[in-house]
């Protein structure tokens, strides 16, 4: 079993800087989980890592690919799971960082005994009643068989409501119980998983200000180049947060002002989002920034559960 430790949380939270702390604690090198420092060329508005941030920490996975090239989970799977491979033959520590939860799920999850259990009839008629008596009719369904799932999905989160009823229908078991039953955490690392968050507002405060600073940095200029070498709003690394706005306003579909707000909506959006995601592994130790005086005190708190 390799080590290996995660540090996630919501865009704008701050990962680097207590990933950085921790890496040089423990002798460790950074695989990067997000989908957008991937690319070449698209700086600013991914809030990629400068070399002189890194400290000295080798990062892996960021600056990988042309923003034109294919790119998918699975191709993060296996780049990150040759990254980790690499680090500890080196006798170092991998520490995955970032905050695209499906990377993250991709080595964490074993996903193959989750695909067992299928009764598409038993789908379509959930998917009849929620049209007839309304989703929250459907998620009231699972109060009586599985009161995790209950409380852990919303209503509108009707795939994962009727993927839970029909586990139960097919084996009386629990997501849960058939996760625990079916080994979908045998998976070959011994995880470490922290999600750093902090109040609300004061998260959505820091995503409006960092928005400021990318503006202040030349997101214009950088998306204008990334025109001008031919990338557009088809491509995939185009349509990220911060890119599509911009490439809008520059095509004259939005004022600056409106691609501004647009940005900064959009990237709290996708925080709540995946505050969210996060909440549903059990495996999750929550880091609330509050409570700790510094970065510096977050990293000696995660290097102290990691050496228990």
């Amino acid at each position: 079993m390799i080590d290996l430790i995660i540090i996630a949380g919501p865009t704008g939270v701050g990962k680097t800087d207590i990933s950085i702390e921790l890496a040089k604690k423990l002798n460790g090198e950074i695989i990067s989980a997000d989908s957008m420092q991937i690319y070449k060329y698209m700086d600013i508005g991914s809030a990629k890592i400068l070399k002189e941030e890194m400290k000295g920490v080798t990062h892996h996975l960021i600056d990988i690919i042309e923003p034109d090239a294919p790119y998918s989970v699975a191709s993060f799977k296996k780049d990150a799971e040759n990254a980790i491979k690499d680090i500890n033959s080196r006798g170092k520590y991998p520490i995955l960082v970032g905050g695209t939860g499906l990377y993250i799920n991709s080595l964490i999850y074993n996903y193959e005994f989750s695909k067992t259990y299928k009764d598409i009839d038993y789908r379509n008629e959930l998917e009849n009643i929620a049209k007839e008596k309304g989703k929250e009719f459907v998620h009231e369904m699972l109060k009586e068989i599985d009161i995790d799932s209950y409380n852990r999905l919303f209503p509108n989160d009707l795939k994962r409501v009727i993927r839970a009823l029909e586990v139960h229908k097919l084996t009386g078991k629990t997501v849960g119980q058939l996760n625990e039953s079916q080994h979908i955490y045998d998976i070959p690392y011994n995880i470490n998983y922290f999600v750093l968050n902090m109040d609300r507002h004061k998260l959505y405060d820091r995503i409006n200000k960092r928005v400021d600073v990318m503006v202040e940095k030349g997101l214009i200029n950088e998306v204008e180049k990334l025109k001008e070498l031919g990338y557009n709003s088809n491509m995939q690394s185009m349509k990220g947060i911060g890119y599509k706005e911009i490439l809008s306003y520059l095509d004259g579909k939005l004022s600056f002002e409106e691609a501004i707000d647009k940005v900064k909506q959009g990237s709290r959006n996708y925080a709540k989002r995946q505050l969210t995601w996060f909440r549903k592994d059990s495996r999750v130790e929550w880091i609330h920034k509050q409570q700790f005086k510094d970065e510096a005190e977050i990293a000696s708190f995660m290097y102290s559960k990691v050496n228990k």
